[in-house]
């Protein structure tokens, strides 16, 4: 057979366009990262010389140049803003910074441009994050994939231009590059990234395969029955784009009012110079009078009210093995009454173990057919295998050595243990000519949600082991914390069989199961109960999770084992895999929650006893400054309170 590679170069596809934007947000984060730390370095050089006695003019100088660096992006935001003619709390903020600097106070102003330099650092970065999942997303998938023409010559295409019909050969261990249907060939497909089964799956005539999973030990020959934009993989970029998109208009509470209270602070300081001027008063004592009000409500102390709690909620969770991204995650953890969990890697450990052994009635014992199974894996790779040998070592077994090795993709392997020919595989084994008592041993096996493998001893079967993916010690645990905290019991969606789920929700306490789903019914069921009304958070640690994490009002990925793209596209990522942090999570959440409507409420006392005060009587502005300052200090410190490490044992204590 021939092979030639096609010479053109690949056309422009989504995924270049994706790789593109994804290398802009990324290079615009780091530029606003940039500015926003020398920003805060010139801050605080500020503030360390004017504690030192500096001479005026340096510390003038620092702040001012901290204005430079920090303001410019704020400023161009708002006179955007204003062009559209809307009006942000980033102009309000960059006005107010000026005022403050013209009236003596640059330190007040140096403040505000460092506290919103910083938040836009923080949004920049929650982009480039968006666009970095989808980039991993399309890495999976191969560029170039074999053809094979009519006339049996093969030729290396882009997998973009294959069309409906083509048919595709995939080698051992390469990625599938297209949604196809086998024709020729068997061979076990690892695609957990796709549908989440634990074992790589055995593919024969007429079974479907999916782009960007990866072939196992045979080859195979597929025909391509989807168009590379409608594949599962390109399906997910999409719906990964779109659920990002759309989450990430999600904003903190202070910024869902800036436009009306921006408006109304503008208006209102614009009335109070211009109607005592139009009256005859005196210009310099109403400019002051003008910008003293701004000073007193502007929503610095509001700002901080927010940012605290939230930020000194992200450190304490930090410490304890969960990282969350942003402050605007928190607010969303503490409004969530629904959690949602996958089931493989998440509420299980992700790798299949022995569960039973089952032998034949006047067969072998368990230990021995136990060890001749385990004896004939050994030279083998598959996940099957690692876990025989597991379970053997963990009953102290000694495994004679294997001879006469062979592997059957799709089927299972063979090799002569101890004088027996031993042949461990699928129920495929029985075909034909398998003793009733043997195929009992399946069929109560695969209903309890167990992978049945047979073991055939010199040409008989001797009995059939259970497989199962073992629940995470805390599994149960956790979810009757969360239905205690939430008030509703979790949920689970799962690419796996319904067996399978249908028996891990027994065992942790779940009563709502969905089976079988692909990444977009995942995203269907999760935009289902957000339609209901329900804040929905879900758990999940795969590829094929990744739209789900997306879609969710929160997305919590796990660590240690998820996929790059959920770690990515997750809101939240519990950095050991440890399962009861997610209720202490949430209930840190909710502490943090109720600081944040505490200190508006003192912040907005201070705003409206300083402005009533500047209004209808006469605030001196040290005095107003001093209020300010004071309501600032107040609330900054009651948010730090969360940072003590009783905080995340209270939360976890919350119910």
């Amino acid at each position: 057979m021939t092979l030639t590679t096609d010479p053109r170069p690949a056309a422009p596809t989504a995924a270049s366009d994706a790789r593109r934007r994804g290398l802009a947000a990324r290079l615009w984060a780091l530029t606003e990262v940039r500015w926003a730390a020398a920003a805060t370095l010139l801050f605080a050089l500020g503030v360390l010389a004017q504690l030192a006695d500096a001479p005026a003019p340096v510390w003038w100088t620092l702040y001012l140049a901290c204005y430079a660096t920090g303001g410019w992006e704020p400023a161009l935001a708002g006179l955007r803003a204003l062009r559209a003619r809307t009006l942000d709390v980033d102009l309000l903020m960059i006005v107010a910074a000026l005022g403050a600097a013209g009236i003596g106070q640059v330190l007040d102003g140096a403040l505000l441009i460092v506290i919103f330099a910083t938040s836009g650092a923080l949004e920049a970065f929650a982009t480039a994050r968006t666009a970095d999942s989808v980039r991993a997303l399309l890495d999976l998938a191969p560029e170039r994939a074999a053809r094979v023409r009519a006339d049996g010559v093969e030729e290396v295409v882009p997998t973009a231009d294959l069309d409906v019909g083509d048919v595709i050969r995939v080698r051992p261990g390469e990625r599938i590059g297209a949604d196809a249907v086998v024709v020729d060939g068997a061979s076990d497909v690892d695609q957990a990234g796709v549908t989440g089964e634990p074992l790589p799956a055995p593919k024969h005539p007429g079974d479907e395969v999916y782009a960007g999973t990866v072939n196992g030990a045979g080859s195979l020959l597929a025909r391509v029955h989807r168009p590379a934009a409608e594949s599962v993989v390109a399906r997910i970029v999409a719906l990964v784009e779109e659920a990002s998109a759309t989450k990430a208009r999600t904003q903190l509470f202070i910024e869902k009012v800036e436009q009306r209270y921006s408006v109304g602070v503008v208006v209102a300081t614009l009335a109070l110079f211009a109607v005592p001027l139009a009256f005859g008063a005196a210009l310099q004592p109403t400019l002051l009078r003008a910008m003293t009000f701004m000073i007193v409500a502007s929503p610095c102390a509001v700002v901080l009210a927010t940012m605290p709690p939230l930020l000194s909620a992200i450190a304490l969770a930090g410490r304890h093995g969960v990282l969350v991204k942003s402050a605007v995650v928190v607010e969303r953890l503490a409004d969530t009454d629904l959690v949602v969990f996958d089931k493989t890697g998440t509420l299980t450990e992700g790798t299949p173990r022995v569960a039973e052994v089952n032998p034949v009635p006047d067969g072998p014992d368990e230990p021995t057919l136990l060890r001749l199974a385990a004896a004939a894996e050994q030279p083998s790779e598959h996940p099957l295998a690692g876990a025989l040998l597991a379970a053997a070592r963990e009953r102290g077994l000694t495994l004679p050595p294997a001879a006469d090795f062979t592997a059957t993709p799709g089927r299972g392997v063979a090799a002569t243990v101890a004088g027996h020919r031993v042949l461990v595989g699928s129920p495929a084994l029985l075909d034909g000519s398998a003793p009733t008592p043997a195929a009992r041993l399946v069929d109560a096996a695969q209903a309890s949600g167990r992978t049945a493998v047979v073991v055939q001893v010199d040409g008989a079967v001797a009995g059939v082991l259970g497989l199962a993916d073992r629940a995470r010690p805390a599994a149960a645990e956790t979810v009757a914390a969360l239905t205690s905290l939430t008030g509703s019991r979790p949920a689970l969606l799962t690419g796996d069989n319904a067996g399978a789920a249908g028996r891990l929700a027994a065992d942790t306490g779940i009563t709502e199961v969905h089976a079988g789903l692909l990444p977009e019914d995942k995203v269907d069921r999760v935009r289902a109960r957000q339609r209901d009304g329900r804040r929905v958070l879900l758990v999940g640690d795969g590829i094929n999770d990744a739209p789900a994490l997306a879609a969710a009002d929160t997305g919590v990925a796990m660590g240690r084992h998820g996929s790059d793209l959920a770690l990515r596209t997750a809101d939240a990522v519990l950095v050991r895999d440890d399962l009861a942090a997610l209720p202490a999570l949430l209930g840190l959440a909710r502490r943090a929650r109720r600081l944040v409507v505490a200190n508006l409420v003192v912040a907005a006392t201070f705003i409206v006893v300083l402005v009533t005060w500047d209004l209808v009587g006469h605030l001196p502005l040290p005095l107003g400054v001093a209020g300010h300052e004071g309501s600032t200090i107040i609330v900054g410190l009651n948010g730090l309170r969360l940072l003590s490490s009783r905080a995340w044992r209270r939360a976890g204590e919350t119910r």
